[in-house]
């Protein structure tokens, strides 16, 4: 099978683990806060690289939109994280690069950004640049820790490279 196809096929599995996983969401200061989302982002950073991770983000939010899963702030949140993990991973090489790059992307990067969505978009007058940085880093942590563990015991069994290797 085509290296491309088999990684858009992964994608779009991705996309659907995190939108049936934004059922398992909890609100946080004006946020939903959906982990599965920060898991996916970090699976597509190893697996498929940044283009595919923030596709895959991109679409899970727009999914998760139109079918009253979400808010408009799924997008700046999953689309920052999952494009900083992907390229830091791509860059580094190294896993925890692409765990800090979720976080960072999306507690700091993808919370700042939320505001303009908040505040324009959303017409949330209470919003402030800062607002969404506490809620996006309490999602990105749940989903980062949960990620590390999956991660790190899939590389000591051995099966991340073999899957990293199927994708090549």
């Amino acid at each position: 099978m085509n290296k491309n196809l088999k990684k858009l096929i992964l994608a779009a599995i991705f996309a659907a683990v995190a939108v049936v996983g934004s059922l398992f969401s909890f609100p946080v200061f004006g946020s939903k806060c959906a982990p599965v989302q920060h898991i996916v982002n970090i699976m597509c950073a190893i697996f498929l690289g940044p283009w595919y991770g923030l596709g895959c983000a991109f679409v899970a939010s727009l999914i998760r939109n139109f079918i009253g899963l979400g808010t408009l702030l799924a997008f700046p949140g999953s689309m920052c994280g999952a494009l900083l993990s992907g390229l830091l991973y791509q860059w580094l090489k190294k896993r925890w690069a692409a765990y800090g790059g979720e976080v960072f992307g999306t507690a700091v990067i993808g919370g700042l950004l939320a505001y303009p969505f908040a505040s324009l978009i959303m017409g949330n007058a209470q919003a402030t640049l800062f607002t969404y940085v506490i809620p996006f880093l309490i999602s990105t942590a749940g989903g980062t820790i949960i990620s590390i563990i999956l991660i790190e015991i899939m590389a000591k069994a051995g099966l991340l490279k073999r899957l990293q290797d199927m994708l090549k």
